[in-house]
């Protein structure tokens, strides 16, 4: 019999059945995992109707399950994405094959989460941020969709996070990383 899983980890948990066949058991979904899913909903609203701010993110935290979100961090990444919008577009624009106006709205505020954790959440591993991203367009936007944001916030993070990403590159013995590559 398999085992309880164990709260407050985002991983899925590949665990053998009773016939010795693996499962994948999804983990619950920790608060800041949560916060990105309820600042992703706020950012498609924003970007199809570009609602007031304040409205929105009242219309968020009336969703089930809110109260279970790091609300600080759904606070900065929501209204930290919409004020420097510009800022954001501007930097993935150098890195994604359209203009940013052309990306669905899902894969859009996806990139603008992984973007603004990259500039301003330094205290998230850069592979933490591109991870989570990843796991949001996983959920929520196209087929494919995770494989174009992976990329863009690859790029994106050897210019936000250049020595980080040095760093880790040179731990695991890689060649030095190269902006636009």
């Amino acid at each position: 019999m398999s085992e309880p899983v164990q709260p407050g980890n985002d991983e899925v948990d590949a665990r053998a059945d009773d016939a010795g066949v693996a499962a994948k058991v999804a983990k619950p979904k920790s608060a800041r995992r949560r916060s990105r899913e309820f600042a992703l909903q706020g950012l498609y609203e924003w970007l199809v109707s570009r609602s007031d701010a304040g409205l929105i993110d009242a219309h968020v935290r009336e969703q089930a399950d809110f109260a279970k979100c790091d609300r600080a961090h759904f606070e900065k990444l929501l209204h930290g994405c919409i004020r420097d919008a510009a800022t954001i577009d501007a930097l993935l624009a150098r890195h994604v094959d359209r203009k940013t106006s052309q990306l669905s709205p899902i894969e859009h505020g996806v990139l603008m989460i992984g973007c603004y954790e990259l500039t301003h959440c330094i205290e998230i591993p850069y592979k933490v941020a591109i991870n989570e991203a990843v796991e949001l367009a996983k959920s929520f936007g196209g087929t494919d969709g995770h494989k174009y944001v992976n990329g863009v916030l690859d790029k994106a993070a050897i210019e936000l996070r250049a020595v980080e990403v040095e760093a880790a590159r040179n731990a695991r013995g890689a060649r030095p990383a190269r902006p636009g590559r």
